[in-house]
């Protein structure tokens, strides 16, 4: 059975599918109702620039990343290496307050916008969205800092090779009490299909933890929620994962606590939501394999990375120029 999806802005339609006898039908179709121009295969969509080659297809925003260069006055600038400072806690209520608001919405919202494609500044602009109702100077150059990132690789985005794999693989982490005014934890998660970076995440959690384990064994249990998701996109599109999808941690306690069905003393006050990737532990939907700290990719999205470890964690996420 041919398997046809639509995507639509406005009056922007992206049609694809594994039928293209189907396809056409449908693109007939539509031209009866509506008056519509057929572009051909996908290269340009909502600022996404679509490459395709035999062996792979990749998607960056250049041209919507040099836009917002140039919006932000920083096409002089020189270029950095990491899109946050090492050891850098941005707060609420320090510095100055900006007598216009306005630039930086307009800034972050451009930069939320770019994560599309540059998960690799995912937890950078999750930090510098928090201020968006009362930012200060330090936080305008917090912005500054990742648009010059941007601008010095404007035309990395993620590549999808050829023949890829159908397996999911998941990895989740978390930065215990991250959050310099709430002590809250930043959750961390990224899932693969294959080879192919195809969802991920940055979060402040929305209660604080006790303890780093707290702070992990919630962010695999968001980490599983997605998986579920996934696997049932997947079984719709028919390709259902029959072996369990793989959610790699490396807090060996909070993994524990996943494995063993006794309600430990410790873990009674974390909610019932949280307790519901037992469940899927123990249908098999999810393994939890153990990962060593220094092979954590999701590190790129709890903290602010040295160069070298951002820019080997980007190669792995499948970020290329």
């Amino acid at each position: 059975m041919g398997i046809v999806v639509l995507l639509v802005y406005v009056d922007d339609i992206v049609i694809t599918g594994s039928d293209s006898a189907l396809l056409g039908q449908l693109k007939t179709h539509l031209s009866e109702s509506f008056h519509m121009k057929d572009l051909g295969s996908l290269t340009y969509f909502l600022g996404l620039e679509v490459h395709h080659s035999p062996s792979s297809i990749s998607l960056n925003q250049h041209k919507y990343a040099s836009d917002l260069v140039a919006t932000a006055g920083l096409q002089g600038a020189t270029s950095v290496d990491t899109p946050m400072e090492l050891n850098v806690k941005l707060c609420k209520e320090e510095g100055d307050l900006l007598a216009d608001p306005s630039l930086y919405r307009k800034l972050v919202g451009s930069l939320v916008y770019l994560t599309i494609t540059r998960p690799n500044i995912s937890f950078a602009v999750q930090q510098v969205s928090q201020f968006l109702q009362t930012p200060r100077h330090l936080h305008l150059a917090a912005v500054r800092r990742i648009i010059r990132y941007v601008q010095g690789t404007s035309t990395r985005g993620l590549f999808f090779p050829a023949g890829n794999s159908t397996h999911l693989a998941a990895y989740s982490d978390a930065d215990w009490a991250g959050c310099a005014d709430t002590r809250r934890s930043i959750t961390g998660w990224c899932v693969f299909l294959g080879d192919a970076l195809i969802s991920w995440k940055s979060k402040k959690q929305d209660r604080v933890s006790k303890s780093s384990t707290e702070s992990e064994y919630r962010a695999m249990s968001l980490a599983c929620s997605e998986i579920i998701w996934l696997r049932g996109l997947l079984a719709e599109l028919d390709f259902s994962e029959t072996d369990p999808t793989p959610l790699h941690a490396d807090n060996k306690s909070a993994i524990q606590i996943t494995a063993n069905p006794v309600y430990h003393e410790r873990t009674k006050h974390i909610e019932v939501d949280c307790h519901s990737i037992r469940e899927a532990f123990e249908a098999r939907v999810i393994t939890l394999p153990h990962i060593s700290t220094n092979l954590q990719v999701v590190d790129i999205f709890t903290k602010a990375l040295p160069r070298h470890r951002h820019c080997l964690l980007s190669s792995k996420l499948m970020l290329v120029d």
